[in-house]
Formats: C-alpha cells, structure tokens, sequence
C-alpha cells in the first residue's frame, strides 16, 4: 500500500472545496477574477447609491453606454496584451479619427463616406506602423506606442489649427450613416451595438480558430511559438491594425454622437483600456486571458465610473477605486492562475496549432 503525500492530499481537499461552492471550470477561467470583481462593484453601489437613482433605468444606461466605449477600445487592447505587446497610441487615435471626420465633412465638404473610411484609415495606418517598428527593432512596444501617442497627438492638433484653427470642430451626420454611428435606443447609444459585435468577433477569433492560439502561443512562450512554426510576426501586425481600427471607431462614433471632432479628446483611453484588461484577467506578461474577461472589467470600469456620481461623493475618489480594484485584480489574477496550474487546469489555449497541425 502506497503512502500518499500530505501536499497532494491538501491540494486535492483545497480544489474540492472550491469546487463545492464553484464548478471547477470557471474556477480556474481567467475571467472568474472579474466577475467577481464586477458582481461585487455593482451591489455595493446598489446599495449604497441605489436610493439616489444608480438602479433606475436612466442610471443603468449610463454605465452600459460607458462600458460599451470603453470595451470597444479595451477588447482588441486585452487580446493584444495577450500576445505579449502593448498599445498606448489608442488615446491619440481617438481624437485624431474624430478630428478627421469633422475637418473633412465640415471644413473641407467631402463626402460623409468617405471621410469616415479615412478616419479608420488612421487607426489602421498607425496599428500598421506599430506593429512594423516593433517587429523590426524588438523594441518594447509600450515605448513605441507612447511615442506614436505623442506624434499623432501632436500631428492631430497641429492640422486642426492650420485648417480650422480650432482643437474641436462641429460635424453632423446624415442618413444612413447616422444611424450607424450617431444613433440612441432607450437611452442606449448605437455603441452598444457595435461593442457586441466586436465582442462576439472577437471571442470567436480567441477561442475558436488557429489565430486565437497562436495569439496565446505568441504571449505565452515565444520562442517556443517561433519554433513550433507560429507567424508570430504577422499575428502581432494584425493584433497593432486591429487595436487602431478599434479606437478609431470609437472616434468616428463620438464625433457622430457628439456632434463634433475633438484633437484631443480620447486621452483617458491611453491607460484606461490596459487597465481594464488587467482587471479583466489578463495577465501583464501575456499568454493568459480572454475577451470575457475584458469586457467584465469594462463593466467594473463603466460601474463605478458612473455610481460615484449618484452617491453623490466627487469623482476624486475614481482614481482611488480604480487603483485599488487593480491591485486586487492583479493579485487575484495571479492566484487564479497558479491554482489552475496546480490543480492541473489549462491556463492558456491549446497547443499552438501550425498548418501542418491542421
């Protein structure tokens, strides 16, 4: 008869006991974290801001309009980060995509259509840039994507003074397109609409298909990826285009809904979007994460972001909350995953599959 080891013993009675009140696999999912973390958020609010109007459907709305901007951004962000770069130039794609829609329909009379094609022309031209530097100089993306925050900001604000000399600029938009961009539904914005599409895409990219696996392969062990014959080059230059294109639709929806182009508007997102993918799950190394994840902690974001201002305290204590829920969410994220790993769960996505794989 065989002895059992008393740390084996104690793993298996820790991963029984939290199967008792969890069911093990979303136990060990990268997104268990965030939903605790958004369940938690909004009942705190419902009960403390509740009385004041944070569970009336006009409240309610609120948040889900700003969840909805903020995942828009955050989602191709989240999945980039878990290939292992970062993007900090979606602030500036932001404003200089509503800029351009703006300048070009009310200060120089070209068509709507057009105009908003070269808005996202921007977000993916700047992606595209990213991800060529980065792949060819290795160097880290945070620099590069900071400095190209900086350039088109500049470049943004520079054009807007020389053609309109203003930063901000009106613009309005005819049918069809104002449907499409500038529309509401029971106070809900047309933002919505586009954040589960891009939602369900992109879930069904990380999860379902040989893109979303050499995604995790590419974060979770590069050289590795390399070896096994994953396009590691290519799949970053499609996540750099994929997160401009994100953000400057979000541009394009703002000038619609907004009525106008701000230069400079969209700053917030440089640090907002990477924060909501952490707290969504995704781990600051890559390899680890998922689009649920990320649009949780969009929903935690979009929670407090709006519950502050119905318990009636300043938004000064935004930043407080935020940096706390990151540090739990880290910490939480760490520990979901070294329980995982410990009880023999899969982290990551499959095996990276290469064509021969197929």
């Amino acid at each position: 008869m065989t002895d059992t080891p008393i740390a084996h013993v104690n793993t298996a009675r820790r991963s029984s006991l939290a199967g008792a009140f969890v069911p093990t696999k979303i136990y060990r999912s990268p997104q268990f974290g965030a939903l605790i973390a958004a369940v938690g958020v909004y009942v705190f609010f419902a009960v403390v801001a509740g009385p004041n109007g944070f569970l009336t459907p006009a409240a309610t709305a609120g948040w889900v309009n700003a969840t909805a901007e903020l995942a828009l951004i955050a989602i191709p962000v989240g999945v980039l980060m878990i290939s292992g770069e970062f993007d900090l130039s979606v602030g500036s794609v932001v404003g200089a995509s509503s800029i351009t829609v703006a300048l070009g329909s009310t200060v120089l009379g070209l068509p709507l259509p057009l105009v908003i094609i070269a808005a996202l022309g921007v977000g993916a031209l700047t992606g595209l840039v990213n991800g060529l530097i980065v792949n060819a100089t290795r160097l880290p993306s945070f620099i590069v994507t900071l400095a190209s925050n900086f350039i088109l900001l500049g470049l943004a604000l520079g054009l807007s003074r020389v053609l309109a000399g203003v930063s901000t600029v009106s613009v309005t938009f005819d049918e069809p397109w104002s449907t499409l961009f500038a529309s509401t539904f029971f106070d809900l914005n047309v933002t919505v609409v586009w954040c589960l599409v891009v939602g369900l895409v992109a879930y069904w990219v990380l999860a379902h298909t040989r893109m979303g696996s050499w995604i995790y392969a590419t974060g979770g062990n590069l050289d590795g990826a390399i070896k096994a014959g994953v396009p590691t080059n290519r799949v970053r230059l499609t996540l750099f285009i994929a997160s401009g294109l994100g953000a400057a639709l979000v541009g394009v929806l703002q000038a619609g809904l907004y009525h106008s182009g701000n230069a400079v508007q969209g700053q917030g997102f440089v640090f907002q979007a990477p924060i909501v993918a952490v707290i969504g799950g995704v781990l600051l190394v890559g390899g680890y994460g998922s689009v649920q994840g990320i649009v949780l902690g969009a929903i935690t974001y979009g929670v407090v972001s709006i519950g502050l201002f119905y318990t009636g305290w300043t938004s000064d204590w935004l930043s407080a909350f935020i940096g706390g829920l990151l540090i739990i969410a880290v910490l939480a994220n760490d520990a979901i995953r070294k329980s995982a790993l410990k009880s023999g769960g899969r982290t990551r996505a499959p095996r990276a599959r290469t064509k021969e794989g197929l």
